[in-house]
C-alpha cells in the first residue's frame, strides 16, 4: 500500500511538474482579438467614416520578452478617402518594458494603409508611417508619434486638394507629430472613467494643426464593454471638412459617441 502511495505521489509530482512547463512555455506567447462597433469613428478626433457608423477589429501577439506586432482595421468614408476599398489597415509592432516598478514604456513603428486611395486629382496615396514613444504609470499615460513620412500624403502635389479645401504650398509634412495625454479612473466595479487630451502639429501646415479632447466612461458587462464618450477638436473648420452631394460635415466638431466593444 506504501508503494502504491508513492509511485502515485511520484506520477502526481512529474505531472504537476509537465504541467507548470506547459503553463510557463504557454506564457511566453499571447493571442488576443479586438472587436468594436461605434457610432463614429474618431481618429485624434477627427472623423474618419463623415460621422456615420464603423465596425472595427483586429488582433495582436505579444511575447513575454517585451515584443509585440498586431494588426487593426475599420472602415473609413469614401467621400473623405475616395477612389480606394473605404478600409484602414494598420500595422504594427514595437517592444515593451519595465525600466521601473509600476514604470511601463513602449517603442514602435505603426503603418497606416488605405488600399487604392488616393488624394482626389492626384495619384499621392494616403498612407502614413510613424515611430512611437511610449509610458504609463498606474492610471497615467502619455504617448508620442513622429511621422517619417508625409502626413498621410500631404505635400506639395496634393496640398491644393487636401483636407478638402485648397491649401497653399508649402513642401511636404514629414516631421509631423502628436502627442496623446490619457488618464483612466475607475469610479466603480468595473467601470472606468477615460479622459484624453492630444495635439496635433502638421509639419509646415500650420493650418491643419489642432488640438482634441475626449471625456468618457466605459462598462465591462462581461459579454463586452459599452462605452460612451464627448469628443471634440479646435480644428479650423475651413479646412477639416467634408462634402458629400448637398451634405458638409465638420470632421472635427464636438460629439458624442457610442460603443461596443469586446477583447477576446
Amino acid at each position: 500500500m506504501k508503494k502504491l502511495v508513492l509511485a502515485v505521489a511520484v506520477l502526481a509530482a512529474f505531472a504537476s511538474s509537465a504541467s507548470a512547463q506547459q503553463a510557463a512555455a504557454a506564457s511566453d506567447h499571447t493571442f488576443t482579438g479586438n472587436l468594436t462597433v461605434a457610432s463614429d469613428y474618431r481618429f485624434r478626433g477627427i472623423s474618419q467614416t463623415f460621422g456615420q457608423p464603423t465596425v472595427q477589429g483586429g488582433f495582436d501577439y505579444a511575447h513575454s520578452s517585451g515584443f509585440y506586432v498586431g494588426n487593426w482595421n475599420s472602415n473609413v468614408s469614401g467621400v473623405q478617402y475616395p477612389a480606394g476599398g473605404s478600409l484602414e489597415m494598420d500595422f504594427y509592432g514595437g517592444y515593451k518594458f519595465e525600466p521601473v516598478k509600476d514604470v511601463s514604456a513602449d517603442v514602435g513603428f505603426l503603418y497606416y494603409y488605405y488600399p487604392d486611395a488616393k488624394v482626389a486629382g492626384t495619384g499621392e496615396k494616403f498612407d502614413n508611417a510613424e515611430i512611437y514613444f511610449a509610458g504609463s504609470y498606474k492610471w497615467f499615460s502619455a504617448k508620442y508619434s513622429y511621422g517619417i513620412t508625409d502626413y498621410f500624403g500631404l505635400n506639395n502635389t496634393t496640398s491644393g486638394a487636401y483636407a478638402f479645401t485648397a491649401l497653399p504650398t508649402s513642401g511636404d509634412s514629414k516631421g509631423s507629430s502628436y502627442l496623446d495625454l490619457n488618464a483612466n479612473f475607475e469610479i466603480a466595479d468595473k467601470t472606468v472613467l477615460n479622459l484624453h487630451a492630444g495635439h496635433q502639429s502638421v509639419k509646415h501646415y500650420g493650418e491643419l494643426s489642432y488640438s482634441d479632447y475626449k471625456a468618457g466612461v466605459s462598462r465591462d458587462f462581461g459579454f463586452a464593454t459599452v462605452g460612451f464618450a464627448i469628443v471634440g477638436t479646435n480644428a479650423d473648420k475651413a479646412y477639416w471638412k467634408a462634402t458629400n452631394g448637398s451634405k458638409t460635415r465638420e470632421l472635427g466638431k464636438t460629439t458624442a459617441v457610442f460603443s461596443v466593444s469586446k477583447t477576446f
